[in-house]
């Protein structure tokens, strides 16, 4: 397998009569031979776009796509050496699942073609659906189907758009693990269009947070989560979503809420001034009153079996603040309760840029 790398990549759409919409804007990416990952943002945010200027399938208003040590841009799809498997499967009815993956090894001899579906077939788990049409076909099964169809021509790398997005919330558990097992035992390189940051977060090696045709971090799932940069990762990756509370970073070190509540976060030279707290809910837990950072009213607590979600809201403000609890709490609305914030899990944001501070 071939390495990846994108630089200052851009797409801007040009329309008599309109403004320019500039979809994507300086991509710059490195993928390393062998590994997957994720492209992950809201939707319009740039990345199936991004996608389909890597396979070719979208020309680049400027920047280079190189794989390996050869520049494809200009190059049409079909001579990159690029596989791609679109959420829409894209098969074709009338065709068996062996026709279907064997459509793209057409200047192949027969030999060649049916020892290479065969192949693909065997390591997709497809072996006994080769003579059936896509029309009696399961959701995942298509998916595989449009997969070997993209590897079995052997591509130096593999694209991926929303491969999991028609199917149920079992099947996508089970074609997830099929997925990640088949991409690591094979060693694709690979780009993965995504928007289930759960999806993301799990299969990826590294993921790259877009928004509004800019990349916004790019890191290993673990750092995006715990290292968000901005507020748009620190907003956009979490479920339940990081808590953001504006406030204003005194000198002594506190926080001031809009509350009127001070939070200790310690010594940040450049952040005096208009920041907004972050904390995840996990980072929230109960407190007695003495070692409570803030207190309010409980809103709503939600029992989810593993674990019980509190959401309170702060005097003085309307802001309200998250906590992950124990499950089974059984806390009545009206009630007041004090938090603690783990000191080290909190993030501090500059409320003008955006950009994390601390």
């Amino acid at each position: 397998m071939s390495d990846l790398a994108i630089r200052d990549l851009r797409k801007t759409y040009r329309t008599k009569g309109r403004p320019e919409v500039h979809a994507v804007r300086g991509f710059d990416l490195e993928v390393d031979s062998g590994e997957l990952v994720g492209l992950l943002g809201p939707s319009g945010c740039g990345k199936s776009t991004t996608l389909r200027m890597i396979a070719g399938l979208e020309d680049a208003t400027s920047g280079d796509i190189r794989v390996g040590s050869s520049s494809v841009v200009g190059l049409p799809p079909q001579r990159r050496n690029i596989g791609v498997a679109f959420e829409n499967y894209a098969l074709y009815p009338p065709l068996s699942v062996s026709e279907n993956i064997a459509f793209g090894l057409r200047a192949r001899g027969k030999g060649d073609r049916k020892k290479r579906v065969a192949d693909v077939a065997h390591r997709i788990g497809l072996t006994d659906i080769l003579d059936a049409t896509p029309v009696g076909l399961s959701s995942g099964q298509k998916q595989r189907v449009a997969l070997a169809r993209a590897i079995v021509r052997r591509p130096d790398v593999l694209l991926l758009d929303e491969p999991l997005s028609h199917l149920d919330a079992g099947q996508r558990d089970t074609t997830r693990r099929e997925l990640r097992h088949l991409q690591q035992e094979l060693g694709y390189t690979t780009i993965l269009v995504i928007h289930d940051q759960e999806e993301a977060l799990s299969l990826a090696d590294r993921v790259v947070v877009m928004n509004d045709g800019v990349v916004q971090q790019v890191g290993t799932p673990d750092e995006i989560y715990d290292d968000p940069m901005n507020l748009f990762v620190a907003r956009f990756v979490g479920e339940p979503p990081m808590n953001l509370l504006d406030g204003a970073h005194q000198a002594d070190g506190t926080v001031r809420l809009s509350t009127e509540t001070r939070v200790a976060v310690g010594d940040v030279p450049d952040a005096v001034g208009p920041v907004v707290l972050g904390v995840r809910p996990e980072d929230v837990v109960l407190a007695g009153e003495a070692d409570a950072d803030v207190s309010g009213v409980v809103v709503v607590y939600e029992n989810l079996l593993e674990h019980g979600l509190l959401t309170v809201e702060l005097p003085g403000a309307e802001e309200r603040i998250v906590a992950q609890t124990a499950p089974g709490l059984g806390l009545e609305p009206g009630r007041e309760v004090s938090l603690a914030l783990r000191r080290d899990r909190t993030y501090l944001f500059s409320a003008e840029t955006g950009r994390r501070v601390r």
